[in-house]
């Protein structure tokens, strides 16, 4: 691509590769205008910068093996999505193509293709969100960028390969979940966690079944989780679960279950266990899930009423980024000085 400054008569139907501000329109009262960035320059634009008094203009011309910005981006971003309609995708401008949600759901990501598509040139970059986060409908997954005016054909042609399918939008596959809270005593627990659960699974259009209040004991438990109807089972226990003996993970074994895992290296969530009831996955669920703040369990739920597998060596894998932000209301908050203080 030829990129510098030549004479105004050699830029006929080149990019302008700088805007030039405040040209006059003739015969305009003195009137100006923006000639931006990225215009073709046709016999206007060139007569109107020569009428404000420049003899040079700084241009891009792509060579016959390169491909415009725009044509560049949306071929990219279309290789990304393959077709899927979980995908909407912008309209080209300034060599940006965006690919927006067009339901909730999770993203399927294929980091290792990303990375390929981002080590071909420098001038193709693809800038993603995290594998498997939670989208409203309209959240924005990716964005494309050429960087320069156009880039080459061969380059284009291989980010296209490896970008082939590499982001999939997968929307929710769970229509109702169950929620069996504990109690220690006669007195029923406050609904604040199950109204931050009710808002969590909202966002993925998932119905709660009515409240499920028991006894702090493994048979009681263990009957509640046979006759829940959710096809999600989540238990909340007044007493947390400090080990893959405790209550509620019996109560799961009582019931014909099985604990596929205990513990995460989310913080906070890191007393999270998870199982299975026949076909039915069980999250025991940390005390921090009674806050609507983002929590591990967040990142293991979202991906169940999508109906994407979770496994124990999926939860190992969480720990990079599993440091979330402090909740002002632990008991014990990370790190404290000697005098007691939070640090």
């Amino acid at each position: 691509m030829r990129f510098g400054p030549v004479p105004l008569a050699e830029a006929t139907g080149a990019i302008l590769a700088h805007s030039v501000p405040a040209v006059r329109v003739p015969h305009a009262m003195g009137r100006t205008y923006r000639i931006s960035k990225g215009a073709i320059l046709g016999a206007a634009e060139l007569a109107d910068i020569a009428a404000a008094g420049l003899d040079e203009v700084w241009i891009a011309r792509p060579g016959p093996q390169e491909v415009g910005e725009d044509v560049a981006a949306l071929r990219i971003a279309r290789a990304l999505a393959a077709g899927d309609p979980g995908w909407d995708l912008s309209e080209a401008a300034t060599g940006r193509v965006n690919l927006r949600a067009a339901h909730a759901g999770v993203v399927r990501l294929d980091a290792a293709a990303v990375h390929a598509v981002n080590r071909i040139d420098p001038a193709i970059t693809v800038a993603t969100v995290p594998p498997w986060k939670r989208l409203p409908q309209g959240g924005l997954a990716a964005t494309v960028k050429i960087i320069p005016f156009a880039v080459s054909q061969s380059a284009l042609a291989e980010a296209c390969a490896a970008a082939e399918g590499a982001m999939a939008m997968v929307p929710p596959a769970v229509v109702g979940a169950t929620l069996i809270e504990t109690r220690i005593g006669s007195d029923v627990p406050p609904d604040k966690g199950r109204r931050s659960m009710i808002t969590r699974l909202a966002r993925l259009s998932v119905r709660l079944s009515p409240r499920v209040v028991v006894p702090h004991r493994a048979p009681a438990i263990a009957a509640a989780l046979s006759a829940a109807p959710g096809e999600v089972l989540m238990i909340l226990t007044a007493s947390a679960t400090s080990d893959i003996a405790d209550i509620a993970p019996e109560g799961l074994r009582h019931a014909g279950g099985a604990v596929d895992h205990f513990g995460m290296p989310v913080d906070p969530g890191n007393l999270l266990f998870l199982g299975r009831l026949g076909d039915k996955p069980v999250i025991g669920l940390p005390g921090c899930a009674r806050s609507p703040a983002m929590n591990g369990a967040d990142w293991v739920l979202d991906r169940l009423l999508c109906g994407v597998p979770v496994t124990g060596p999926d939860i190992m894998a969480m720990g990079v980024g599993g440091l979330l932000k402090e909740i002002p209301e632990r008991g014990r908050p990370r790190d404290r000085d000697a005098r007691g203080q939070g640090a």
